[in-house]
């Protein structure tokens, strides 16, 4: 099986592909990690031009020979190649499961209002870099978890989802993708939510336009996954999350359905777009 591994918005360094292809080879020998050399360009904050991320989307998406595309890292970016790159997709890219998170939500959710592959929210190679958690699973066991699925397994799935339909995203991603036509029809699936970098206030505005949004409306209910990197509030925030999600999915009119195991952390787990 061959996975490509491309980046759509910032660089990796070598390192981190080596360490990645290392991991692959050993565990998951009947795949073939190509990396793309795309992966290394730079200019500025993001992995080549936009023109240039955009082209090797589309090349590598439209290529039958290519089985899966793994996005590299986030950042930032992704959703500047969308209007250069989603009509330009053709029969291969159908055919394809395409996984990330962060700034890939972008192209995850464009790709799954086209009904363009199979999507999941999932880790990246960048997280080979991620500190052993509580459980004693570090970076390997998290880019396990992608691989497994890209390769047709199911070990690596956020053990929480049910028989319906789910989707998860970024908040800040999801917050900047309402009000646009890529950000799909959400009626009856579970939304899973994630959070890193920001303070509490920002999280708790993104809530805000979540709930009122006219385009999520209908979704079956609202599960939390990690709230990480939290930034300094000052003055200091006193509202708990499991009373600001609860608050929020009240104005929303949905259930707030508890915890999940996703997010910017090692324990991050794989969310298929609809059912899994």
């Amino acid at each position: 099986m061959r996975i490509a591994v491309i980046a759509p918005a910032r660089p990796i360094e070598p390192v981190v592909a080596a360490r990645v292809a290392a991991f692959a080879a050993i565990a998951f020998p009947s795949v073939d990690l190509v990396i793309h050399p795309q992966c290394f360009e730079s200019e500025g904050h993001f992995a080549g031009p936009d023109a240039r991320r955009a082209a090797v989307f589309v090349e590598v998406a439209n290529d039958p020979a290519v089985d899966a595309i793994w996005f590299a890292r986030g950042g930032y970016g992704s959703n500047r190649i969308l209007a250069q790159a989603m009509h330009r997709l053709g029969p291969a890219a159908r055919a394809k499961r395409y996984i990330g998170y962060s700034d890939m939500g972008f192209l995850l959710s464009a790709l799954y209002t086209q009904g363009i592959g199979r999507v999941a929210h999932g880790p990246m190679p960048i997280d080979i870099n991620r500190a052993k958690g509580a459980d004693g699973g570090g970076g390997d066991a998290t880019v396990a978890r992608a691989l497994d699925w890209l390769t047709g397994g199911r070990r690596g799935l956020e053990p929480g989802l049910g028989s319906a339909p789910a989707a998860a995203f970024n908040l800040a991603i999801l917050q900047a993708l309402v009000g646009t036509p890529w950000l799909p029809d959400l009626a009856d699936h579970v939304l899973l939510i994630e959070e890193v970098s920001e303070p509490m206030y920002r999280f708790d505005r993104e809530l805000f336009q979540i709930a009122h949004a006219t385009q999520l409306q209908g979704i079956a209910g609202v599960r939390l996954g990690a709230v990480s990197d939290i930034q300094g509030n000052d003055p200091p925030w006193a509202e708990p999350l499991e009373t600001m999600l609860p608050r929020w999915c009240g104005e929303m009119r949905v259930p707030y359905l508890g915890r999940a195991e996703i997010g910017h952390v090692v324990t991050n787990h794989v969310v298929p777009f609809g059912v899994a």
